[in-house]
């Protein structure tokens, strides 16, 4: 599913910005940008999102406002600028030249100065934190908004397969008895003919034809998923991820489906499968994207 959250926090003096994207993918794809001087904290930063989302592509990044400052520093060796300044004018002197060491040229110069990291501690850490959990809260609400309209939907297209069930199990019926009755009509015209009727012969056939288009395990199965499925929508709450027990009822739900449809000697019944078939394939489109 898809989110999207904001936060802030301040540190060292500076504003950062953290922003989290989330999109559908079928397990946990987490990516993590922080700037250099927050690198320490990744790993905790990762556990934040890992125990909030367990499916989706997540990029999670932190940043500063352009023209905030980055949580870095210059320190400048005034020992070694004043040794500098010190060689020069004892160059100038000694040679009789003429030249200025202005400032950005000093800096410039080796072992002068160097930008170096802010020293960063656990309370930084918990500002940054902090902020990442408020930034998460944001996604999942969308999310959370987003899971509530599939939830709509699931209901609604399970409510479809039940009742595609009903029409199968009522038509399997209709089917089975015409299969019955075309045999012994069958055997009566052979007897008329040759004045022969082999009783266990038709007793057989009858028996055989009956039970290759009975379908009644496998209705009975398609109804109890969907009744698991439903259940499991129920029982669903937050931090309580249910997508992978739905993906593997859908499979279940689909298996069944498959059984129905290859034992179905009937127009009408393999339309049904069909129906029954592309709803199960619109739940399964978004299934691998619920958590």
């Amino acid at each position: 599913m898809t989110g999207y959250g904001r936060a802030a926090f301040d540190l060292a003096g500076a504003p950062f910005d953290i922003e989290v994207r989330a999109v559908n993918h079928r397990f946990l794809d987490l990516r993590v940008k922080l700037p250099r001087a927050l690198a320490d904290f990744e790993p905790a930063v990762r556990d934040c999102v890992q125990g909030r989302f367990a499916r989706g592509k997540v990029e999670l990044s932190v940043q500063a406002p352009a023209g905030a400052g980055t949580g870095t520093r210059v320190e400048v060796d005034f020992d070694a600028a004043g040794r500098y300044l010190e060689a020069a004018r004892e160059i100038e002197q000694r040679f009789g030249l003429e030249g200025d060491l202005d400032a950005e040229a000093l800096l410039a110069l080796p072992g002068v100065s160097r930008v170096v990291d802010s020293t960063l501690d656990e309370s930084d850490g918990g500002a940054l934190l902090e902020g990442v959990e408020a930034a998460l809260s944001a996604a999942a609400a969308m999310r959370e908004s987003e899971g509530a309209g599939l939830e709509r939907e699931f209901r609604d297209r399970l409510a479809t397969v039940a009742g595609l069930v009903t029409t199968l199990e009522g038509r399997s019926e209709t089917v089975q008895t015409a299969v019955r009755e075309r045999l012994r009509k069958r055997a009566r015209d052979l007897e008329a003919e040759t004045g022969l009727l082999d009783d266990a012969r038709l007793h057989q056939e009858v028996v055989f034809a009956a039970d290759r288009l009975d379908i009644a395990e496998e209705l009975s199965r398609l109804n109890s998923h969907v009744e698991q499925f439903l259940a499991v929508l129920d029982g669903a709450e937050a931090g309580n991820p249910v997508g992978r027990r739905l993906d593997f009822l859908l499979q279940e739900l689909g298996r069944e489906g498959n059984t129905v449809g290859s034992k179905a000697n009937d127009a009408e019944m393999a339309h049904a499968v069909v129906e029954l078939k592309t709803e199960l394939e619109r739940i399964r489109e978004q299934v691998q994207n619920v958590e």
